[in-house]
C-alpha cells in the first residue's frame, strides 16, 4: 500500500530515545515534513509485536539498541493536499525509551542524528507536536514515583 493517497491509515511506531539528560532526535528526508527534527520510527510490518516494531525501527534508522519504557501516546496525523484529500494518515504509537548502546547514525529515511540536550530543544524546526511528546516522555521517564505532571 502507497504511503501517499493510503486506502486505510497505516500504523507506526516512534521512540524518544533518552540518554541521560539528552534525547535523540532525527531530520527527516523524506515527505511529509521532509527537513524537520524529530523522533525516529517508521511503519510496522504485517505479524509484527508492536515493541518488536519499535526495536527494529530504531536499529534500522539510527543503528541503536534500546530499552523501551513505555507507551508515551498513541498520536492520529492526517495530512491533507491543497484538495483537501487525505496525502498521509497515521496512526502512530510513540514509546519512551532508553539508550543502551551504539552510535547515532542516519539511514535513507533520515539526514541527520544526533543526541540534543533538552535545555536546546526550544527553537529547533520540529514536526507537529514533537516537543510536546519529548516533554511528557522525559516526565515519564524521570519524575519520582509519585510524582504528577
Amino acid at each position: 500500500m502507497s504511503r501517499e493517497y493510503p486506502a486505510y491509515p497505516l500504523v507506526g511506531v516512534g521512540a524518544i530515545i533518552f540518554r541521560n539528560s539528552e534525547v535523540l532526535l532525527v531530520r527527516r528526508g523524506a515527505e511529509p515534513a521532509r527537513g524537520k527534527w524529530s523522533i525516529p520510527g517508521g511503519l510496522m510490518e504485517v505479524g509484527e509485536e508492536v515493541e518488536e516494531a519499535v526495536r527494529r525501527e530504531i536499529r534500522e534508522e539510527t543503528g541503536l539498541e534500546i530499552e523501551i519504557g513505555g507507551l508515551v501516546e498513541v498520536v492520529n496525523r492526517v495530512v491533507r493536499d491543497e484538495g483537501g484529500r487525505v496525502q498521509f494518515h497515521y496512526v502512530l504509537l510513540d514509546y519512551w525509551c532508553r539508550h543502551r548502546g551504539g552510535e547515532p547514525r542516519a539511514d535513507s529515511d533520515i539526514s541527520e542524528a544526533c543526541w540534543m540536550p533538552m535545555t536546546a530543544l526550544d527553537g529547533l524546526d520540529m514536526t507537529r507536536g514533537t516537543l510536546p511528546v519529548i516533554e511528557k516522555a522525559y516526565h515519564m521517564a524521570y519524575a519520582p514515583p509519585g510524582a504528577t505532571r
